[in-house]
């Protein structure tokens, strides 16, 4: 009885190090996931997994067909090692049980993200000050080497702040615990929305905004109407690099922050999705096979940009592991927004409540940014974004009596 309750405790210390580790180093958070897992198996206590496994498991299984029939099953291989991630579901379901768990877990994300955030605030005035010293267009350096954080990518980098802004908008908005700590809470998300903004990635800011007038909806429908002003705000009072990007969106200084890339991709993998419809490609086949599925009318040289992917879920998953495999991950998305818009409505005014409402802004700005990037694909994002869904499901399983 002893051992099992030192291995449940280690399960737990594990399992909540990897899902804080997520926001600073993806070989860390492996690693104890690793550990949590045989910590986990040899507490004996029930394994348990969110209420999503229907559709993840479809998911999964038509990408192995997805591999059985790409004819490359050699070049697919990475993506089926990936699966590994899924098991942060089974562990912070598990383990992370109750408010108090998930609000610190929740506490650790903000207080990771915000140190993560202040460290690109750094970096942003780094690069600007090195832009001067060389005499550079700052614009044009900055947004082919933009601000990281604690990642290795500013694409990494913003979709981590997206997430931890929310999380940190959401307790702010609705929870009552952070009443008592405030000034801390908004000190946090300030240097996490600072970093958004600063971040120059136009796919984050229209996700963070998406997810974020939903809150503002829930809290006060009449806020919603400052944001155009807040947001003018920004624009007038920010660096001119804000200024531009935000006009980039209509006229781009050429193909350095053009969209044409995003376009060839795009068509490119409709042809492919129109020639795969059923299992697509092969996981790693459309990087492969790229040039074979450009349209014709498309001239060479294509636009600058990075052709690694197609920059959208919807169509790469469809063209690289077929349709049905694409709407079975959407079931998923669309089932854990459903669950938590239900739990909410049989939430009681408290913590409980606070997080499954950035539960719903999270699962909304995934779907914004998805339009325009592989968010998904991307391992560290994608790992925090299961972890936020277990710690949902976890609070849902608690009687609402218990919410705080």
């Amino acid at each position: 009885m002893v051992s099992e309750s030192f291995f449940g405790r280690a399960a737990f210390v594990l399992t909540f190090g990897a899902a804080a580790a997520s926001l600073f180093s993806i070989a860390v958070c492996h690693s104890m996931m690793a550990l949590a897992l045989a910590a986990l198996l040899l507490s004996g206590e029930k394994l348990r997994f969110p209420p999503i496994k229907l559709p993840l498991a479809l998911f999964m299984g038509l990408t192995v067909a997805s591999l059985a029939f790409s004819g490359d099953a050699a070049a697919g291989r990475p993506q089926i090692r990936k699966f590994y991630v899924f098991f942060i579901l089974l562990l912070v379901y598990s383990v992370v049980r109750g408010t108090d768990r998930v609000r610190g877990l929740v506490k650790a994300w903000v207080g990771i993200g915000a140190l993560s955030a202040a460290l690109s605030l750094y970096q942003f005035s780094e690069k600007y000050q090195k832009a001067r010293a060389l005499g550079q267009d700052f614009y044009e350096a900055y947004i082919a080497d933009r601000t990281t954080g604690f990642m290795s990518h500013w694409m990494t980098f913003g979709g981590h702040m997206m997430l931890v802004f929310l999380l940190a908008a959401g307790f702010i908005l609705f929870a009552p615990s952070a009443c008592r700590k405030m000034a801390l809470w908004i000190v946090c998300a300030a240097l996490v929305a600072a970093a958004i903004v600063l971040g120059l990635t136009r796919s984050i800011w229209m996700a963070t905004g998406a997810g974020g007038i939903y809150l503002l909806w829930r809290w006060r429908r009449k806020t919603v109407l400052l944001l155009p002003v807040v947001l003018a705000a920004i624009v007038a009072l920010g660096p001119a690099s804000i200024r531009q990007r935000v006009l980039s969106l209509a006229r781009p200084h050429g193909q350095l922050d053009s969209n044409e890339h995003r376009i060839v991709c795009w068509r490119t993998g409709w042809n492919m999705i129109r020639a795969h419809p059923w299992f697509g490609l092969g996981p790693q086949r459309v990087t492969l096979d790229f040039d074979r599925y450009v349209p014709p009318d498309i001239p060479r040289p294509l636009p600058e940009g990075w052709y690694g992917h197609l920059h959208n879920i919807y169509i790469h998953y469809a063209a690289e592991r077929g349709i049905p495999a694409m709407l079975a991950l959407m079931w998923m998305l669309g089932k854990i927004l459903y669950d938590f818009l239900r739990g909410i409505v049989r939430s009681p005014p408290g913590d409980r409540r606070a997080i499954l409402h950035s539960g719903v802004a999270v699962v909304i700005a995934i779907l914004v940014a998805g339009i325009f990037e592989l968010n998904l694909g991307d391992t560290e994002v994608l790992t925090l974004f299961l972890a936020v869904a277990a710690c949902g499901y976890s609070l849902l399983d608690e009687k609402p009596a218990a919410a705080v």
